[in-house]
């Protein structure tokens, strides 16, 4: 339910609002544009007065929702990275067990297959649990890019009415929602705090996205060949949940024309490589400590930024 800020208003005559330009649905434009009205009237000293109070509220309320949607990214990735140990772990005692020496366990019959079954439940269900994480990572990083696009404050009604109301969706088309550019805490204006807004979930669109490609391959491996087992049906172009793409297309990692993921990139350099249909089932224990690392290290969120 949308918060409206209700002002006592003014009886002075209102003037019609600048007319926006619409959001981008790519990735590399999550903002409103900045481009002047320059033919369109300017706000009266009374709507400005009434219109800053509300901004600045709703300003205060997108970022205590871009941070606390952060916390909840540090802990599901804390708990992503944890569960892709214990799957990477699980896939080696099963990949090695045939060679393992079991001791006084080796005159045990079916010890090893037991174990072998073992294991694998136990891969199984990390899979499934890190598929969750995943999920958790892809809402939070939606919840930040939907804050970041609603910065702006726009008049609800009328001027003409004995309340003046405020909410963060235009109700006309002469609205812009930034008060023409006019400072909303010191010398900031509402776009500068959208630009800011736009570089720290870019960062985090963009670690997401490399999230998925590591979620994908450690999806895939498995210890039992000709199974059909979900890793041996996953591949990169499937959604890992149900809803994944219609989210992903919200935030600007999903190719318009094909309707399928935009292939992770580092930041400040172009997207990698499009073929990515196959991933490999049986990946070797350095690459898999790469994936673990990768996850680890978040190469694309600047912290000291």
């Amino acid at each position: 339910m949308q918060t409206l800020i209700s002002i006592p208003a003014s009886s002075s005559a209102s003037s019609p609002n600048p007319k926006p330009n619409p959001i981008s649905g790519s990735s590399s434009s999550l903002i409103w544009s900045r481009n002047p009205c320059s033919n369109l009237r300017s706000e009266t000293p009374v709507q400005i007065r009434l219109w800053r109070p509300a901004a600045q509220r709703n300003i205060r309320n997108q970022w205590s929702t871009i941070v606390s949607q952060k916390q909840k990214w540090s802990s599901a990735s804390s708990n992503g990275r944890s569960l892709a140990s214990s799957l990477v772990n699980a896939y080696l005692s099963c990949r090695y067990l045939p060679s393992m020496d079991l001791g006084v366990l080796s005159s045990m019959n079916g010890i090893r297959d037991k174990a072998h079954q073992k294991l694998a439940q136990k891969q199984e269900h990390y899979r499934e649990q890190l598929l969750l994480s995943y999920s958790e990572l892809v809402s939070t990083v939606c919840q930040m890019v939907r804050a970041s696009q609603s910065m702006r404050c726009f008049l609800k009604g009328s001027l003409d009415s004995p309340i003046v109301e405020f909410c963060s969706q235009p109700g006309n088309s002469d609205d812009c929602g930034d008060g023409r550019g006019v400072p909303v805490f010191s010398y900031l204006s509402v776009t500068y705090f959208e630009s800011l807004a736009q570089e720290l979930t870019q960062m985090f669109v963009l670690e997401l996205n490399l999230k998925r490609l590591l979620v994908a391959a450690l999806c895939c491996i498995t210890c039992d060949d000709g199974i059909n087992t979900q890793a041996n049906v996953l591949n990169w172009s499937n959604e890992l949940f149900p809803g994944e793409f219609e989210n992903m297309g919200s935030i600007g990692l999903l190719n318009e024309e094909s309707c399928l993921p935009i292939p992770p990139c580092i930041q400040g350099r172009e997207n990698g490589d499009t073929n990515m249909e196959r991933l490999s089932q049986h990946p070797e224990r350095e690459v898999m400590q790469v994936y673990l690392t990768v996850w680890l290290a978040e190469v694309n969120i600047n912290t000291r930024r």
